[in-house]
C-alpha cells in the first residue's frame, strides 16, 4: 500500500509520466464508466473527496473502497490525505484532492492493486509507454474463491475493531462524559441504547458506523413517533446527531446521517401568567398548606429563577451576608444574582443547615436527599400539581415555570411607568439574566409582557 500512496500523492517523476496517460485511454472502455452498473462487480469504487461539509477545522481527503482478494467483500481503504490538509484555503485543498482523486483513478484503471506492492508494474508500464497499455476491466472473483469464504469470524475481519457500531457510540460517550452535565449522557446514553437495539433488530448484518446511512436513521425516528411525541423525535435526533458527529471527527465515518433529518415541528409548551386574582388565591393556599412550596415558588417568583435552577441550589449557595445567590444556571455554569429583601425576610434561620446539602428537599430545608435533577425537578412539578393545580382547579398551562413569567411581566410594567423602554429592558436584563436585549426582546414579546396603550381613539369615526 505504501508504494501505490507513493504514485498517487507524491510530487515527482511518476506524476509527470502518469499525467500523460492521454486521457481517450480511460474513456473508450464502458465497463469503467462508473455510473453505470457492470454485468460483473468491479473491483473498486470511484473515489470520493471528503470535505467535512467545507469546514477548513476538519481533515480533508479522498477516500474508496477495493475488494480484498481474501474475503470477496469490498473493503474501505486508508483515507489518502497527502498535504491537503497543510492548504488553509478550500480552493487549495480541493485543488490538492482532485489532483490526488485524478491520479487514483487512473492507477485503478491500469490495474494498480492497493493490498500489492506495484512498483514492479509501475515500471513495466513505464518501460512500454502508458498509452500501449491496455485498461484491465472488472474482473469477476473466481466463483470458488467467494463461496469458500463462508467463516463469520473471517467477515469481521474485515471491519475496523474501532468501527463496530457499540464500541465507536461507547467511546462517544466515555468521552461526553468529560464535557457534559450528568443530565445530557444521560440522554445521550438512553438514545444510543434504543439506536443499537434498533440496529441489531432491523439492521443486523450492518456491523460499521460509516454503514449508518440517513434511510435507517429515519426508520428508526419513525418508530419513536409511533409511541412518542415529536418533542421525543427531536430530542433522540438531537442526542443521536452529537454522538454521530464525534464519530465523524474521529474519522471513523464520512458523515453524520442524523444531520439529514429533518426536524419534527412541535407545539411549544405553555406557560400562561397570573392574573392578580389567581396569584392571591395560590399564595394565600400554599401559606396554609404547603410553605415549603410556596417558598419555592417564590425563588422563582421574587428571585427570577427557573425552577430547574431552584432544585440546583444547596445551603451553602445562598449568602445572607452579601445577599445573593450562586447556582448553575442555563447559559453559564456559575451565576451569582442578588436576592430582593422581599425574599430574604421569607427565608428560614440557615445557620443550622448544612452548608453541602440540598436547600429544597421533600422532608424540610437542608436535609439530605439522594436523587437526580430531573427527578428534583420532578417531585416539585408533581407535589405542585397535586397541592395547587388539581385542588384549585388550575388549567394545564398554569405552571411553576408561570410564575416566573408573571413577576417578570409586573416588573417590566411597573419599570416602563417612569423609564423608555430602553432603560427598562436594560435594568431588567440584570435581573432576568438574558445575555442579549434580542433575547430579551423575544422572551418579553412571548409573554405578551409589553403592550399597547388604548388605541380606541384611532378607531372612531
Amino acid at each position: 500500500m505504501h508504494s501505490f500512496l507513493e504514485f498517487i500523492i507524491f510530487e515527482n517523476a511518476h506524476e509527470h509520466v502518469l499525467e500523460h496517460v492521454p486521457e481517450h485511454v480511460f474513456a473508450h472502455e464502458v465497463d469503467f464508466n462508473l455510473s453505470r452498473p457492470l454485468p460483473n462487480k468491479k473491483n473498486f469504487t470511484d473515489p470520493k473527496i471528503y470535505t467535512g461539509n467545507t469546514n477548513l477545522d476538519k481533515r480533508w481527503y479522498v477516500y474508496f473502497s477495493f475488494r480484498n482478494p481474501e474475503t470477496g467483500k469490498l473493503q474501505r481503504m486508508k483515507n489518502i490525505y497527502g498535504d491537503a490538509n497543510r492548504y488553509t484555503t478550500k480552493s487549495d485543498r480541493l485543488a490538492v484532492l482532485s489532483r490526488y482523486r485524478s491520479r487514483l483513478l487512473k492507477l485503478l484503471r491500469l490495474g494498480f492493486n492497493p493490498f500489492t506492492d506495484n512498483l514492479e508494474l509501475f515500471l513495466e508500464m513505464k518501460k512500454k509507454g502508458f498509452e500501449n497499455v491496455p485498461l484491465q476491466k472488472a474482473e469477476k472473483l473466481p466463483k470458488k474463491e467467494t463461496r469458500r469464504i463462508s467463516n463469520p469470524e473471517l467477515k469481521e475481519k474485515k471491519v475496523n475493531p474501532e468501527s463496530l457500531i457499540e464500541r465507536a457510540f461507547q467511546e462517544v460517550l466515555d468521552r461526553k462524559k468529560k464535557r457534559v452535565s450528568d443530565v445530557t449522557i444521560k440522554g445521550y446514553t438512553y438514545s444510543v441504547n434504543q439506536f443499537i437495539a434498533f440496529m441489531k433488530e432491523q439492521f443486523p448484518k450492518t456491523k460499521s458506523v460509516d454503514e449508518i446511512n440517513k434511510r435507517m436513521a429515519q426508520k428508526f425516528l419513525n418508530t419513536i413517533l409511533e409511541t412518542k411525541s415529536s418533542r421525543t423525535y427531536n430530542n433522540a435526533r438531537t442526542n443521536l446527531s452529537a454522538v454521530m458527529q464525534d464519530i465523524v471527527d474521529n474519522d471513523l465515518a464520512n458523515s453524520n446521517p442524523f444531520l439529514s433529518v429533518k426536524k419534527m415541528k412541535t407545539k411549544p409548551e405553555m406557560h400562561k401568567t397570573y392574573s392578580p386574582e389567581k396569584l392571591e388565591k395560590v399564595f394565600d393556599h400554599l401559606k396554609e398548606n404547603d410553605p415549603e412550596l410556596l417558598l419555592f415558588i417564590k425563588f422563582v417568583s421574587y428571585g427570577f429563577l427557573r425552577p430547574i435552577e431552584a432544585c440546583r441550589l444547596k445551603v451553602g449557595d445562598i449568602d445572607l451576608k452579601n445577599k445573593v445567590v450562586r447556582f448553575k444556571a442555563k447559559n453559564k455554569n456559575h451565576k451569582t444574582q442578588l436576592l430582593p429583601e422581599i425574599l430574604l425576610d421569607e427565608l428560614p434561620d440557615l445557620s443550622k443547615l448544612n452548608d453541602g446539602n440540598w436547600f429544597f428537599t421533600p422532608n424540610g430545608y437542608g436535609r439530605e436527599w439522594e436523587a437526580e435533577e430531573t427527578n428534583r425537578r420532578d417531585h416539585f412539578s408533581k407535589r405542585f400539581k397535586y397541592e395547587v393545580k388539581n385542588k384549585l382547579k388550575l388549567g394545564s398551562d398554569f405552571t411553576i415555570y408561570s410564575f416566573r413569567h408573571t413577576f417578570i411581566t409586573k416588573l417590566y410594567r411597573e419599570l416602563r411607568k417612569n423609564q423608555t423602554p430602553f432603560e427598562a429592558k436594560s435594568y431588567l436584563m440584570q435581573i432576568t439574566g438574558h445575555q442579549t436585549m434580542d433575547a430579551l426582546n423575544k422572551y418579553l414579546r412571548d409573554i405578551d409582557a409589553e403592550l399597547p396603550e388604548d388605541y380606541s381613539d384611532y378607531l372612531k369615526d
